[in-house]
């Protein structure tokens, strides 16, 4: 099978395209699954325990069935079961208003024992701390050595030695989790959804109501975010199906901005005590390295060491369980965290050495294509100003605001994964509809399938139409991983290539040649070697039959077996420019250059989108977004986006994103993950050389920028 065209060749492909969606976006005219009003709709709200750890005794809904509207009522816990965070599930109502709803919830009484709780996890951590499960809080952690760790230091010219740590953050979604559902009879469930995986949730219901896959129909025409929370289709789906089936009439559940922090994931907190080892070259010939994660009720992990080639290791990873909501994959799970305590650590151990930060990073790094991104990233960001010593130079300056520069390196490993299929359909009139069940998750996915499709036939981005996000259409993966790009796009394209193949066939008589001498573009079905020789799309069109001409392409490809289409295993490196309040403690990222290998890269405009919205989470990450958890009452205190801050327009920095393609690459990938990676890191090692405050903790509040002056400061006159 062909692959995808070079660059120069590319009519529609690698040209910077608006997204096709933008306009019913702009407009208000997106049908999100909390837009979708059915008639005799019902509205729902979840019952959910006010209790960090407590034990039912004992349910009474006689009052809430009997009140006015309430049309539903389920409880899915039961007297003796163990509540293990506050905003825990309980049950749930359907009403026929929201304000019925939160009255009949508020009705339902449950006598709760409460127990003792844990919500932080370096209490979690001590001896008779109260238990989260019942093998306790600290399971046995994960430890491996390769190399002999203590020689290798014993023969060290340098070391260096620091705690690290990344607090909780949560999703923060803008469309919150939920769906509307409704029957529509006792075996078929039509299901709208926000969701990044539209077969997850219709698997997940026909599972849950024993019914057969192709009779549950899942939609999700856009959807407002979900960064790795929105898979299946959850508690909030489950009960939502549940209400529906019991009321017989259609039910709304879309979580409340408060549910939405509480009980739909989060990134785990992560910290690391990492002790490096240098020889005189510059070589890091040991690591020494103790972490944990803290996923709340659930297990999470980050690699570590990360990217770089360290030499002897020695590392003890473990994890630590709180009374707190559970973790889920958010956005290049764990490598967030891992680069933000390996890149600290290498800044750190610049620092030890008296050499500059970048070039630790080349002498240490094995992978080409980063370090030929941090070379040109260096150059981009203009790396020659940065202060010489942390906090010392003419870029720093010896004022109230002090500027810096640093950087930090990313990978990211998964390509595609097998399963996609479409159908690509030309109808008389000239016209092409892309039908594929995969989901648009508001990075482009549509656009990207109608533009493969121009591009192969050779016809008008205006010519060609999309049906994407059902599920009765062909097979599409979730997204997650950026597994959608490398998973859909060869699909589409051999879908393509089937029904272009199948219309020359058509034309090949009345232009008088052989189908496999025949090609179309620019509006035309052509002869190869004479393009003379030809005749228009249109009037090839007409030849078609009345349901039109139908081309089907699949995608197989598994890491094991790499499809040429698709590429895995990308490399990135990023560089930040701040500025340092030293009165106030605040940061203000000045300028981000992102060089990200993306495989061939679709769509330009795409690519940067998606590089930009990466840095700006990155940003959140590094000086912002933190869940606060109160020990005493065991509850969340900033469950919201009024206290749980997330950077807005005044924080935006100027973004440089560079697609830094592969010379070697043949196919496509995704770059949901990569970009957002190594941000956070760059903005902390650039605090470090602007101000000379070593900030071990993220996110970099102006309480923690304070202390770390304070401390530089000693340290200076001691």
């Amino acid at each position: 099978m062909p692959g995808w065209k070079k660059r120069s060749e590319m009519r529609i492909l690698g040209k910077d395209t608006p997204r096709l969606d933008g306009p019913i976006k702009a407009t208000g005219r997106a049908k999100y699954a909390y837009d979708i009003n059915l008639p005799g709709l019902l509205q729902s709200r979840i019952l959910r325990s006010p209790h960090a750890n407590a034990i039912i005794e004992s349910i009474d809904v006689i009052a809430a069935r009997s009140m006015p509207g309430v049309k539903a009522v389920i409880i899915t816990a039961n007297a003796g079961d163990e509540m293990k965070f506050a905003g825990q599930e309980v049950g749930a109502v359907a009403a026929t208003t929201m304000e019925r709803a939160e009255d009949a919830i508020r009705a339902i009484k449950v006598k709760y024992r409460v127990q003792p709780h844990v919500v932080w996890p370096e209490l979690a951590m001590k001896p008779g701390a109260p238990k989260v499960h019942n093998d306790g809080n600290v399971p046995k952690p994960n430890k491996r050595e390769t190399g002999d760790v203590d020689a290798a230091f014993s023969k060290a010219k340098f070391t260096s030695k620091g705690t690290y740590t990344v607090a909780v953050r949560t999703h923060a979604s803008l469309e919150t989790h939920g769906v509307t559902c409704r029957w529509d009879d006792d075996t078929h469930l039509t299901c709208w959804a926000s969701t990044q995986g539209v077969f997850s949730v219709r698997d997940e219901l026909a599972g849950t109501f024993k019914l057969k896959p192709e009779d549950v129909h899942v939609i999700t025409e856009v959807m407002g975010g979900g960064f790795g929370s929105k898979f299946g289709a959850g508690y909030e789906g489950v009960m939502c199906a549940r209400l529906a089936k019991e009321a017989k009439a259609p039910v709304k559940l879309l979580l409340t901005r408060e549910e939405e922090q509480l009980a739909v994931g989060n990134a785990p907190s992560a910290s690391a005590t990492y002790t490096l080892a240098a020889n005189e070259e510059g070589k890091i010939i040991a690591c020494d390295v103790k972490g944990y994660s803290c996923g709340g009720i659930a297990r999470e992990n980050f690699p570590m060491p990360f990217i770089y080639d360290v030499g002897a290791v020695r590392s003890e990873q473990g994890v630590v369980f709180t009374n707190t909501g559970g973790s889920r994959a958010w956005r290049a799970p764990g490598h967030t965290q891992a680069s933000f305590l390996m890149e600290a650590a290498m800044d750190d151990l610049a620092t030890e050495m008296g050499i500059d930060p970048l070039e630790l990073r080349l002498k240490n790094d094995k992978h080409p294509l980063r370090q030929a991104q941090f070379k040109e990233g260096a150059r981009l960001i203009g790396w020659e100003r940065r202060n010489p010593k942390p906090g010392l130079g003419a870029l720093a300056g010896a004022g109230r605001f002090r500027r810096g520069l640093g950087c930090g390196g990313a990978i990211w490993y998964p390509g595609g994964q097998g399963g996609s299929q479409c159908k690509v359909t030309i109808n008389r009139q000239g016209e092409a509809l892309v039908e594929i069940g995969v989901q648009d998750i508001g990075t482009g996915t549509r656009t990207i399938c109608a533009m493969i499709v121009a591009e192969e036939l050779g016809i008008p981005l205006s010519k060609v139409k999309t049906n994407i996000g059902k599920s009765t259409l062909g097979y599409g993966v979730a997204s997650g991983g950026s597994v959608t790009t490398p998973s859909t796009a060869p699909a589409v394209k051999r879908a393509a290539e089937s029904a272009k193949a199948a219309l020359l066939a058509l034309a090949a008589p009345k232009i008088g040649a052989n189908t496999d001498e025949l090609d179309a573009d620019d509006g035309k079905v052509f002869v190869k070697s004479d393009r003379s020789k030809s005749m228009s799309f249109a009037d090839a069109c007409k030849l078609a039959p009345t349901g039109g001409i139908v081309g089907n392409g699949r995608f197989e490809g598994t890491p094991q077996r790499p499809d040429p289409l698709q590429q895995a295993g990308v490399a990135g490196a990023q560089f930040a420019e701040v500025e340092v309040d030293t009165e106030t403690g605040r940061v203000n990222v000045i300028k981000v250059v992102a060089l990200q290998d993306a495989g061939i890269i679709l769509n330009p405009l795409t690519f940067t989108s998606q590089v930009n919205g990466a840095v700006i989470q990155g940003i959140g990450m590094a000086l912002y977004e933190d869940r606060h958890m109160c020990q005493l009452t065991g509850r969340m205190v900033n469950a919201n986006l009024e206290e749980y801050k997330l950077p807005g327009p005044m924080e935006m920095p100027e973004f440089v994103s560079i697609p830094f393609e592969n010379p070697t690459a043949t196919g496509v990938t995704g770059v949901g993950e990569p970009p957002v990676i190594p941000t956070a890191a760059a903005i902390r090692n650039a605090v470090l050389n602007a101000s000379g405050a070593r900030v071990n903790e993220a996110p970099m509040t102006p309480a923690l920028i304070l202390g770390a002056l304070a401390e530089a400061r000693r340290r200076a006159n001691a």
